[in-house]
């Protein structure tokens, strides 16, 4: 890794550090170049198709304001976040990623988007993903912290891994404008950070945001987004002080969403994140009180059992929602 700066970018403590794998001999420069992404982005994994000594990449980097600009010049490639990388990271981001050389493909989890050259995309680290660079490697991937990204675009989680036309609309200023950055312009920005970084959060909001003309999911999308809720709440209904956020946030999609998707219903009927958890634990703990095997237990634990810490709590739940106390409901069998 090399450093370096102009000297008003050094005044500013500005740096560019970069990466190439010309600093090693032809055998080490794929284990390098993986070294290098990790330590210039997140841990990820790296293959290529190029052989021996064909491999040749490099990497620049330097921070914008709150955000990091890079810049990737290199062989064909695969790059890969993976599960295990995720659990690594102590830290995650989104990234926008703009490439104007050749087509490739972003993949995130359950989605795929093929790119076109000039074409932006959107990740989260938080979530796995894939880049298949077919051709090359030369691309502007801008690191966006994952609080300041849904300040400017509260749904973030929902545009990931969706080709952004780079070629109309705010789509096409957005491209433009995330190609003009470069680690140079970081170093040394013609107008203060803060405000270049405020020019490219409003481009994302104006691009993905209702002005963009961006199409609402149809309605076999919502439903499947309603279906993954219900289902991760169920899975995970026994948590004690469960939350919107964290269901949202183990998703990958904002929190916003969470709640829009429970209030449309998608034809399954309108509800609230509150009362689909509460339903959960109450379908649980009904099938328990009415279990002999569970009497062993106490009241209060099985209201632990479905995530429930406060006793009187649990009581006025089944009281609301299965017509009687617990204690009554197990005697209703006997």
């Amino acid at each position: 890794m090399t450093s370096a700066a102009t000297p008003a970018a050094a005044a500013a403590s500005v740096a560019i550090h970069t990466w190439s794998t010309d600093a090693v001999p032809p055998p080490q420069r794929l284990d390098y170049w993986i070294g290098a992404v990790c330590e210039g982005f997140l841990e990820m994994d790296v293959s290529s198709p190029a052989i021996g000594g064909s491999f040749g990449a490099w990497l620049a980097s330097a921070p914008l304001g709150p955000l990091h600009v890079n810049r990737v010049r290199g062989s064909a490639q695969d790059v890969y976040r993976t599960r295990r990388a995720i659990a690594h990271s102590r830290q995650n981001y989104y990234y926008l990623l703009c490439k104007a050389d050749s087509p490739w493909v972003t993949v995130q989890e359950e989605r795929s988007a093929r790119l076109l050259p000039g074409d932006a995309v959107l990740v989260d680290s938080r979530r796995c993903y894939a880049f298949h660079f077919q051709q090359s490697a030369d691309t502007v991937s801008i690191e966006l912290p994952t609080a300041w990204l849904e300040s400017w675009l509260p749904d973030a989680g929902d545009h990931v891994a969706r080709r952004i036309d780079g070629h109309s609309g705010w789509g096409a200023a957005l491209s433009g404008f995330a190609r003009a950055l470069s680690p140079e312009v970081a170093a040394q920005p013609p107008l203060p950070a803060a405000l270049l970084a405020d020019q490219l959060g409003g481009l994302l909001a104006l691009a993905l945001g209702p002005a963009g003309g961006m199409a609402m999911p149809d309605e076999g999308s919502r439903a499947a987004l309603c279906r993954r809720v219900l289902d991760a709440t169920r899975e995970r209904h026994a948590e004690p002080g469960l939350t919107a956020a964290a269901v949202a946030q183990g998703l990958g999609i904002s929190e916003r969403s969470l709640h829009r998707c429970l209030a449309d219903g998608a034809g399954d009927g309108a509800t609230t994140f509150a009362n689909a958890l509460a339903a959960c634990r109450m379908q649980v703990a009904q099938r328990m009180l009415a279990d002999a095997r569970f009497d062993r237990l106490s009241v209060a634990q099985i209201g632990l059992r479905v995530g429930l810490t406060d006793a009187s709590h649990f009581v006025r739940l089944c009281r609301r929602h299965l017509g009687g106390t617990p204690g009554a409901l197990r005697q209703s069998r006997r």
